[in-house]
């Protein structure tokens, strides 16, 4: 039997493989669920489901409503113990990765690729990314800073300038670039930036005796 924990890298070559560049942010907080996994390729967003044979139903139904709120494509990667039934809970749009327990290692198939989601709702998509991620796709686009304006005023501002097209390239760039063991830094540096927060004076460290 297959666990979550033996799906997942695993799993990351394998989309490598298949899609190219590609980034994955894990546990990526969707609305009222969790997305196991985000892939990024350099034109939309992929949400990812993992159901290993360890895995039931019971929170999918939930979890495809507010996956199709925030993605360009879903898919579910499933154990196969789950094969037979899958198409039955999740939409004919979302794509169907198969991952069965080998000698080698999981083998995983492409059953079923994604198509376009006909429910994502742009500004949920847009709600991933942090403030400054923002702030640079204002730069990109030569906008206003709206330094005093709030993120949905920003977020409302850029749908309505950028093309659709044009936007989600960007949306993907900035989150290739997106830095995890910076981010409290870049907040900060972004707040002092727009008068928004105070700067922070690190305190020097006297030396170990």
């Amino acid at each position: 039997m297959l666990y979550d924990r033996d799906i997942r890298e695993p799993l990351f070559d394998f989309l490598e493989t298949v899609y190219g560049k590609i980034r994955i942010l894990e546990e990526k907080r969707t609305g009222r669920a969790r997305a196991d996994v985000v892939m990024v390729t350099e034109t939309a967003l992929y949400g990812i489901e993992i159901k290993s044979d360890a895995d039931t139903y019971a929170r999918l139904a939930g979890q495809v409503k507010w996956y199709d709120q925030y993605y360009d494509f879903n898919m579910v990667a499933i154990g196969v113990s789950h094969v037979q039934h899958i198409e039955e809970h999740v939409p004919d749009w979302w794509g169907i990765i198969t991952v069965e327990e080998t000698k080698e290692g999981p083998d995983f198939y492409l059953a079923r690729r994604a198509k376009p989601n006909p429910k994502v709702n742009a500004v949920r998509k847009m709600s991933i990314l942090w403030r400054p991620e923002l702030a640079d796709i204002q730069a990109m686009n030569e906008m206003p800073k709206y330094r005093e304006k709030s993120k949905d005023f920003v977020v409302a501002k850029i749908l309505e300038r950028i093309p659709a097209d044009i936007l989600a390239r960007q949306i993907s760039s900035v989150l290739f670039e997106r830095d995890y063991t910076e981010i409290a830094e870049t907040i900060r540096n972004y707040r002092i930036e727009h008068g928004t927060g105070k700067a922070v004076k690190k305190k020097k460290r006297g030396k170990r005796k």
